[in-house]
């Protein structure tokens, strides 16, 4: 049995939640800016840009995305490496936030002690991973030099830096034109300057901010939960395979949680860097193998399916701290207040509005949504937070403030066309695909089963006081995501047995809907 990593909630206590007023972490712009600079940029007027405005926090780019093709010899050691960047940049990141006195008294504060020693330890890093790479018979990445560069990211970000590519308008209220057909009252693009969302929000002066929160009353329909652009669509329809089937494992009741991530960094403590909610298969940390899955206790009703489901934490911000109030993962990096149990955790497989379905191959991983999105882009975020009674309007980039008697709801529609081949990739994602506007998968992939997760939280509405957010609730996330609403995500790996995943299709295929 591998090692197990549950805590349980401890006796909350009261405590006050020290926010600091010095970091300005409204983080206007950022999902209109390009995260990306330029290879010919030069670093000084990176720093003056972003010193005038005041530094929020760190993007570099995702060394791990770029990475389409290591062997599978050197997959452990590329993971543990990625970590290791992860860590860099939290590092840094805290760094930012404690030195703000010194920042203000020198221009050049954040670009030298700060950013400079980032790319050194970065540099050595992606150089290790070309070694493992390289040692594994492979082709190290080119461009290290860039990958290794990491930038401040201003409080308010200007307009002239709008995003390649994004089709972001001015700066004001650009409405995500990225097909979402979102309704015009959503202040959706991060509309966060104006400096009403630039002192106490939420996690310690880590976010949220007012600006992340809109009252869903205010939001025109726009077709239910969709995901943004392409990522995230429903692939089941009123054609093709037109059945479903649905699992009920619980809602953590027994407070499954650790801040692992064994897709993405297995073997790392704390590779996730915020806590998990688990269920289903109950022996989900970075050291699980899958012979071990297989062993393990579920907590789903139907003892075929011990497949993980994991999601980060939503967690209300009311000055109370909870177990992991000084650990990685938890309060140590700005993931603080007591967790919510859902209400209701449903975990549906759907079918596929142009085809039959096929199984899911055991051990299948698969990542929806980015927790990085706030830095990497909307490229992998996949987001939909809506009310009950009020699902038909949903938002990508804001959290909901819900009506009396109103819950939050989280949804999430999992990548549903498979390779045929693998059951993961070096980036996690190349392996799966989401539809395509038809229903369709494209480049020769297969249809399979799509995991529809819904999670209903009943918390208290945040109250918007004088442009501050008061008793916000957020997702844990990467403290250098400030705990954006575009940051979550949801984990999937499956261990339904072969006669339930048999059964799962039939059901799809035939137009039943089984439990």
């Amino acid at each position: 049995m591998g090692r197990t990593n549950r805590k349980r909630r401890s006796t909350l206590a009261n405590r006050a939640i020290a926010a600091s007023a010095a970091l300005a972490l409204g983080g206007g712009g950022l999902l209109a800016a390009n995260i990306y600079a330029s290879a010919g940029e030069e670093n000084s007027q990176q720093n003056a840009q972003t010193t005038a405005a005041g530094v929020a926090t760190i993007k570099c780019p995702d060394v791990g995305q770029q990475l389409t093709d290591v062997p599978d010899g050197a997959r452990a050691g590329v993971d543990q490496e990625l970590a290791k960047l992860d860590q860099q940049v939290t590092e840094a990141y805290k760094r930012l936030a404690d030195t703000r006195q010194a920042q203000a008294g020198d221009s050049g504060y954040v670009d030298n002690a700060i950013l400079s020693p980032l790319k050194s330890k970065r540099t050595a890093t992606i150089d290790r991973i070309g070694i493992n790479i390289r040692n594994a018979g492979g082709q190290p990445p080119q461009g290290a030099e860039q990958m290794a560069q990491c930038e401040g990211v201003p409080a308010e970000q200007p307009d002239t830096a709008a995003g390649e590519g994004q089709d972001q308008a001015d700066g004001q209220d650009e409405g995500q034109d990225q097909g979402q057909d979102q309704g015009d009252g959503q202040d959706q693009g991060q509309d966060q300057g104006d400096g009403q969302d630039q002192g106490d929000g939420g996690q310690e002066g880590n976010g949220p901010v007012a600006a992340d929160f809109q009252d869903i009353t205010t939001v025109q329909p726009n077709g239910g939960a969709k995901g943004v652009g392409g990522n995230g669509l429903p692939a089941n329809g009123d054609s093709g395979s037109t059945g479903s089937f649905t699992t009920s494992c619980g809602t953590n009741g027994n407070d499954n949680h650790n801040s692992d991530n064994v897709i993405v960094a297995p073997g790392v403590d704390n590779g996730a860097q915020h806590t998990h909610d688990y269920v289903g298969n109950q022996d989900n940390n970075a050291f699980t193998s899958d012979e071990q899955f297989l062993q393990a206790d579920t907590s789903c009703e139907n003892q075929g399916d011990k497949s993980s489901y994991y999601w980060p934490v939503l967690r209300l911000q009311n000055g109370e701290d909870e177990f992991d109030a000084n650990d990685l993962g938890g309060g140590a990096e700005g993931n603080i207040g007591p967790i919510q149990e859902a209400t209701q955790a449903e975990l549906k497989f759907v079918g596929n509005k142009a085809s039959d379905v096929v199984a899911m191959p055991q051990a299948l991983r698969i990542i929806t949504g980015d927790a990085k999105a706030f830095t990497n882009g909307l490229a992998n975020a996949n987001t939909n937070w809506s009310c009950t009674g009020f699902e038909d309007r949903q938002l990508t980039d804001k959290y909901p403030i819900c009506p009396e008697g109103s819950s939050v709801v989280r949804t999430s529609n999992f990548q549903s066309c498979w390779d045929g081949q693998n059951i993961d990739s070096a980036n996690h994602r190349d392996h799966v695909a989401f539809v395509q506007e038809d229903g369709t998968c494209a480049n020769g992939f297969q249809a399979i089963p799509q995991l529809q997760a819904r999670l209903v939280y009943d918390v208290p509405a945040p109250q918007i006081e004088n442009g501050q957010v008061v008793n916000p609730f957020a997702v844990d996330g990467f403290p250098t995501e400030l705990h954006k609403p575009i940051t979550d995500h949801n984990d999937f790996i499956n261990f339904f047995d072969e006669e339930t995943m048999n059964q799962v299709v039939e059901c799809i295929n035939s137009g039943q809907d089984c439990q």
